[in-house]
Order: C-alpha cells, then sequence, then structure tokens
C-alpha cells in the first residue's frame, strides 16, 4: 500500500510552547493551528503534551526450550483500576539515552533487567504508544537467548527497579495474551508478531 498522509509537518504552526512541568517524565503546553481537510486553517487551540521520547521494548525467546522470557514490576499506571494488579507482566525495556541506537538499549536492558545476553536481534516494528498526547515512540524487537539462565529479581536501585524474571512455555505466554492477562501494548504487539512469526507459520 501506497500511503502518504495529507498534511506535513509545514501543515502545522506552533503559536508558543511552555514546559509546565518537570519530574520523571516533563509536560508541555503547546497553542497550536493546523491545516484543515477542507483546505483552510483551524482556529488556534491548546493541547498539553506528555514527553516521555523514544524506549525500546524487547521479546526474549528460547527456541531450544520453547520458553519465553518476560518481566513482572510494579508500574503506577495501573493503581487506579481496582481489578488490576499493579505489578504487569511485559517486555524487557527501557528509555533510549541521548547518543544511544535502540539496539544499544535492547542490549542494555536485556542485561539489566534479565541479567542475560541476547543473540539474533531482529526488528519488529515501531510505534507510537498515545499519538493523540504523548510524543513516546517505542521500538521493538525480538532476541533470543538462553532461557536456562534467566532467574532472579533485577532492575538498577537507583532508578527504584524491583524487577522479576518470569519464564514461560510459549503456549502459556500466548494464553495469558489470549486471556487478557497479558494487557499492556508493547507486550501483546510482540506477542501477537511472534505468533504470526513462529507459530501460525509452522
Amino acid at each position: 500500500m501506497n500511503y502518504t498522509p495529507t498534511y506535513q509537518q509545514d501543515d502545522v504552526e506552533v503559536i508558543s510552547r511552555e514546559r509546565v512541568f518537570q519530574g520523571f517524565f516533563a509536560v508541555d503546553k503547546l497553542s497550536l493551528k493546523h491545516r484543515r481537510y477542507a483546505g483552510d486553517w483551524s482556529p488556534s487551540f491548546s493541547r498539553e503534551l506528555f514527553c516521555r521520547g523514544r524506549a525500546v521494548g524487547v521479546l526474549l525467546h528460547d527456541p531450544e526450550q520453547d520458553q519465553l522470557v518476560l518481566v513482572e514490576q510494579f508500574r503506577v499506571g495501573l493503581l487506579d483500576n481496582a481489578q488490576q494488579s499493579p505489578w504487569v507482566l511485559e517486555l524487557v525495556a527501557g528509555i533510549i539515552d541521548e547518543g544511544e541506537s535502540p539496539e544499544q538499549v535492547a542490549t542494555r536492558e536485556v542485561q539489566e533487567e534479565a541479567g542475560l545476553q541476547v543473540n539474533d536481534l531482529r526488528f519488529i516494528c515501531e510505534y507510537y504508544n498515545s499519538p493523540g498526547g504523548s510524543d513516546e515512540c517505542i521500538s521493538v524487537f525480538y532476541g533470543r537467548v538462553d532461557a536456562s539462565q534467566a532467574d532472579g529479581i533485577h532492575g538498577l536501585a537507583d532508578e527504584h527497579e524491583d524487577i522479576k524474571v518470569v519464564v514461560l512455555p510459549v503456549a502459556d505466554a500466548l494464553a495469558a495474551l489470549q486471556a487478557g492477562k497479558i494487557n499492556n501494548a508493547m507486550a501483546i504487539i510482540a506477542l501477537q508478531w511472534f505468533r504470526l512469526q513462529y507459530v501460525c507459520s509452522n
């Protein structure tokens, strides 16, 4: 499919941009206007932008043992859902620092969060997590590991990380996905890709 968006960056005018909050993440307030599909320009309006930047996630697979290596950790975003534990089963993941490539971050985070060496790193996709209000862009990879070496609690103490390694048979991980027990976007995307590439194709 040869798709090109109707408009581009020069069809948006940012009138003002102010950083209104800076903490672990940041929030900017923008006043802007953009071209409309009728050809004219919109009135100016305000939007808040949650500034998270770029991140990487890695789906870890041991094809010899037919296992996937995931991680479980506390996530503040689930605190308001009384029906859901705020400890989430997800991919090894991390934020891209200035000067790093996504592949470098993938390798580093696998070591920091799972204590493993990753091989055969393959790009899956890149996506925007919530473009209506966040600039977060995530690169997702697949990597092979030796799941027999996967165990324990990992993470960086100075970043308040307390990360438990979870090794699951492929069938159990896909069943958890189907049952809605794995319900974060990064893991869903990676596992659906994995199912198409490694399960449905065999």
